[in-house]
């Protein structure tokens, strides 16, 4: 099978020939069908993060395809059933963070394309009890970045606790900021989306935002206190800037959840302006099994709208240099 294999950090990934995987006890293996190429594939191709993957590795975690052989002990699907794999690739179910539905916050979870290998080749292993049945009528290019983009943004939208007529600040329509303002004005938000190409502005107004932002020309804070402040401000860029901005664009009692990670992201908190004005800033890692489901069931329900390109595999290379250039408009979604 063909597989795009990180071998060194920094360097191109390398199309191999591998053998196609065998399933062990409590796995299937998985006939892909669509990969979204989410930014995180890129801080582990790279080994921007304290936390590295070992090379050399098969990244990807946004993997849709076709049960295509179960290991032994495996009654919850099919061979045949479409199914999605998202970043969390297992966790215990015994700890206090599994027990207490924060399963993507267990210490002894596996990872995607990060820890174990992941969908980038035309076959991949998932641990069954965490692959996801994809709803009948949703389509595997919508549903690969919902694996993740999808479910991040949505776990986002739930920590910031947004509430109907919240005023909800974008930092980012890409990938996952397109979602996010979906998912704002579902939860009854109203949205001011912020971005720096005119593409995505644009983007943003064809997908409901209220306001709109150019960074290039508008001071993003100076607008959302305009504006009254915000009530949640989600930080989706990778870029240090855009989350001091989005701080200082709270209003009194705001939360700001951080879900970008930058390779050396840092964030200078004033501590009194803080503690005076009840500001949280909230860190939210991706979402469990329950959230994906939801985000499946909102998506058939024709709530949502994905906006990708597909690419082949053998583009993994130019599409990860187009994603770090802004070219790309939203998701890319690579087929084996």
């Amino acid at each position: 099978m063909r597989a795009a294999v990180v071998q060194q950090f920094g360097e191109p990934l390398v199309i191999e020939d591998r053998p196609i995987p065998e399933p062990g006890p409590g796995q299937i293996t998985v006939q892909m069908q669509a990969s979204g190429l989410c930014h995180t594939d890129i801080h582990a191709a790279h080994g921007d993060w304290p936390v590295k993957p070992n090379p050399p590795f098969v990244p990807g975690h946004e993997g849709v395809g076709i049960v295509h052989e179960l290991g032994a002990g495996v009654t919850s699907l099919r061979v045949g059933d479409t199914v999605a794999v998202p970043w969390l690739g297992y966790a215990c179910g015994e700890c206090r963070h599994c027990l207490t539905g924060w399963e993507t916050l267990c210490t002894r979870q596996y990872n995607t394309g990060y820890s174990v290998d992941g969908c980038y080749a035309e076959y991949f292993l998932a641990e069954a009890a965490f692959a996801a049945k994809v709803p009948a009528g949703v389509n595997v290019f919508d549903a690969a970045p919902l694996t993740c983009a999808g479910v991040t943004t949505y776990k986002a939208v739930k920590v910031g606790d947004v509430r109907p007529a919240d005023l909800v600040a974008i930092s980012g329509v890409g990938g996952l900021g397109h979602l996010a303002l979906q998912y704002a004005k579902i939860f009854g938000g109203t949205v001011a989306a912020i971005d720096i190409t005119d593409e995505k502005l644009q983007l943003a107004k064809e997908l409901g935002a209220d306001i709109v932002i150019d960074a290039r020309t508008e001071d993003p804070a100076a607008v959302l206190q305009a504006h009254g402040g915000a009530d949640v401000a989600i930080g989706l860029a990778v870029d240090d800037k855009s989350f001091a901005t989005a701080y200082a664009g709270l209003r009194r009692g705001g939360r700001l959840v951080l879900v970008a990670l930058p390779a050396a992201g840092t964030l200078r908190i004033p501590v009194f302006d803080t503690v005076l004005n009840g500001t949280s800033v909230i860190g939210s890692i991706v979402g469990t099994r329950a959230d994906l489901a939801d985000v499946f069931a909102l998506h058939a329900l024709g709530r949502t709208r994905v906006i990708y390109e597909t690419r082949d595999l053998g583009t993994v290379n130019e599409s990860i240099a187009d994603v770090l250039h802004g070219r790309a408009k939203a998701r890319i979604v690579l087929q084996p």
